[in-house]
């Protein structure tokens, strides 16, 4: 009886199988023969009934038949999948092309890339450091005292008592100093990072560009030609600017640079606070005892530094209110540029 259903069910499954057209056919085809409720299925379950002299006869048709249906299931469904996505592949040549989207660089590499073009063209060359410093390359070297209280102007993420995150990239300074002796004229673009509170004006990791110059007979005068030479091609040449006195440990004199607020034109607005002015970087001439740390001859040697904040500087050109747009990788945002 077991014997008669057997075959019974393989004709009924080739008549089934040659009237499949699709995959959702096959599927119902799977269903009925293969499923574990499937034809096959339920005649293994009849091998109970089946004596057990007769076992080995009947089980042996019976895998059989379970090989014969799966395996020509596979091959039906191999050929449908393949048909389908052909089909799907057809070219419509009468559509429009699609334009590609092409990615571009983030802004603050922009602004880098452009801050390093102007001073390449006046002759700086690039140097780069460790983002994880010792606390001499970061202080000591720069005359930061253990116990001088410049350094309560940044807080500072240690990684042990030796060894920090560097706060800015004057480190970079004191390497090169370390390497070479004058003439040094070099700018030290990086990553910095400062234990701050995030919010819109400030982040705990941001980008700086410091600059370095060391020669005989460099002035103040020099630093302020250079400086403004740079602002004019970076903000334009209508800007106006001021230099006021400052403090940085590691120079003597120091100040500050401002512009011209370019989006209210020097009137007064909130950007600018309504001074009509925009602080764009610190510099000064460099402090004789940083010079010593390095065994460069300040009878004969004078130089300048400067630093500017890369987000601060694409901010003020841009227009853009909240530091933190930098780095969430909104798309919005950065389609902009």
């Amino acid at each position: 009886m077991i014997t008669e259903n057997i075959t019974s069910v393989s004709v009924e499954f080739d008549r089934d199988l040659s009237g499949i057209k699709n995959l959702k056919e096959l599927e119902e085809l799977r269903l009925k023969y293969l499923s574990r409720n499937g034809l096959v299925s339920n005649l293994f379950e009849k091998m109970k009934e089946v004596p057990k002299e007769e076992k080995p006869v009947i089980g042996g048709k019976l895998n059989v038949l379970r090989n014969y249906v799966t395996d020509n299931y596979n091959l039906l469904k191999t050929k449908l999948e393949t048909e389908e996505t052909t089909t799907s592949q057809i070219l419509d040549l009468t559509l429009p092309g699609k334009e590609k989207q092409i990615g571009s660089k983030h802004i603050l590499t922009q602004t880098v890339d452009e801050i390093k073009s102007i001073f390449k063209g006046m002759g700086f060359s690039v140097a780069e450091g460790p983002e994880l410093e010792s606390d001499w390359y970061n202080f000591g070297a720069l005359n930061f005292a253990p116990d001088h209280p410049a350094r309560d102007m940044q807080d500072t993420f240690f990684i042990s008592k030796e060894f920090l995150l560097r706060t800015h990239t004057s480190p970079v300074q004191a390497r090169v100093m370390e390497k070479h002796q004058p003439p040094i004229r070099t700018i030290m673009p990086g990553r910095v990072y400062r234990n701050e509170a995030v919010n819109a004006r400030s982040y705990c990791m941001f980008h700086q560009v410091e600059g370095l110059v060391i020669d005989t007979d460099i002035t103040f005068a020099e630093l302020k030609g250079t400086l403004v030479y740079f602002a004019k091609q970076f903000y334009g040449n209508s800007l106006k600017y001021r230099f006021r006195a400052s403090f940085f440990p590691f120079t003597e004199p120091s100040a500050e640079m401002d512009i011209t607020c370019y989006i209210c034109g020097g009137k007064g607005c909130k950007i600018c606070k309504h001074t009509g002015w925009l602080e764009i970087l610190g510099c000064g001439m460099v402090d004789p005892n940083v010079l010593n740390n390095f065994n460069i001859d300040t009878e004969k040697y004078t130089g300048y530094a400067f630093g500017m904040g890369i987000e601060r500087t694409a901010m003020l050109k841009y227009n853009i209110q909240d530091i933190r747009v930098f780095f969430e990788n909104d798309y919005r945002f950065l389609k902009q540029f």
